[in-house]
Order: structure tokens, then sequence, then C-alpha cells
């Protein structure tokens, strides 16, 4: 069995003041999370994390303590809380159907620092199979969040150099 990897960092240090108390929470759930100076270096040494338990009370403090301010994850927790059972003392959250791309980009959106963050992930694999190795790079701005992998990129060459639909390249 092959093991695949997709080890990710965020190249650019987020202030903490930048983030609500919600999206530190989850940040630094979804990635490792280092200090550097006044903000949070954000990395996964494997890949980004897509499930994650928490603590209901803490959970519901971070968002009481970020209503103040628009934010995706202030709507999207309110939802997932109003979904579980009040009573317990820890929450699921499978945030495979959202995306730490746009909690970066509501923090780009708010920042008076930063006007991008890039983030860059490596996919590799255990074993040599062709559709285990390459890469994306992902730019996040206020307006947008737009991403290349290495496939598109050599998709693209291929183009450029009118060869592509000549079957030699597969996609991963």
């Amino acid at each position: 069995m092959a093991d695949y990897f997709s080890p990710t960092v965020i190249q650019q240090t987020i202030p903490v003041a930048d983030m609500t108390p919600l999206e530190r929470l989850l940040l630094s759930h979804i990635f490792d999370a280092e200090p550097d100076g006044d903000g949070l270096y954000f990395h996964a040494a494997e890949s980004s994390v897509d499930f994650v338990m928490l603590d209901r009370s803490e959970l519901d403090a971070a968002l009481a303590a970020s209503r103040e301010v628009t934010s995706s994850a202030n709507a999207y927790i309110t939802e997932r809380l109003s979904q579980s059972p009040p009573d317990g003392d820890n929450i699921g959250l499978d945030l495979s159907d959202t995306s730490w791309e746009f909690l970066l980009q509501d923090i780009v959106r708010r920042s008076s620092t930063l006007p991008y963050v890039t983030a860059v992930t490596s996919f590799t694999c255990s074993k040599m199979r062709p559709d285990g190795f390459g890469g994306m790079a992902v730019l996040i701005t206020a307006d947008t969040v737009m991403g290349k992998s290495t496939n598109d990129i050599i998709d693209d060459w291929l183009a450029e150099a009118g060869l592509d639909g000549d079957g030699c390249h597969e996609r991963a």
C-alpha cells in the first residue's frame, strides 16, 4: 500500500492581530502553528487536517469572541454547532467540505499588512507511483484564490509547444 503525503507551508507569517480567535483556533488545528514574532507560521509536515476534534467550551468561547468580525468561519461553525448536541464535551468537525484557503482569504481581506498569502504544497508518496509526486502553489488575495499544480504547468508547456492532446503526458 502506498501512503500519500502533501506537506504544506503557508509562506507568510499571519499576524495574530489579523485573526479572529475562531480562525486562530481552526487554523491551529488544520496546520501546525509556530509563533513567529507577532504572528503564527502555519505548516503541515504530512498534510493539512480536514477532521478536527475540539473541546465544545473552547469552540464556543472562540466563536463568541469572534462574533464582532465578519468571517466565513463564524457562519460555518455556527451551522455545525446547530447540528450538534448542545451537551457534548467534544465536537468533531469535518472540514472537508470547506477550505482553509477561504479562512486565510477572510484574514487577507481584513488585514492592513497582508496584501496576499501564498501556500506551497508538495505531493509525495511512500512508493514511486506516477500519481504520487508533484506539487501545487496557491495565491490568496482579498479578491481571489488561485492555484496551479505541477501538472497544470506541464499542460501549459505542452500546449505552448503544440504537443497537447498527443497522449504522451498522463495526468496524475
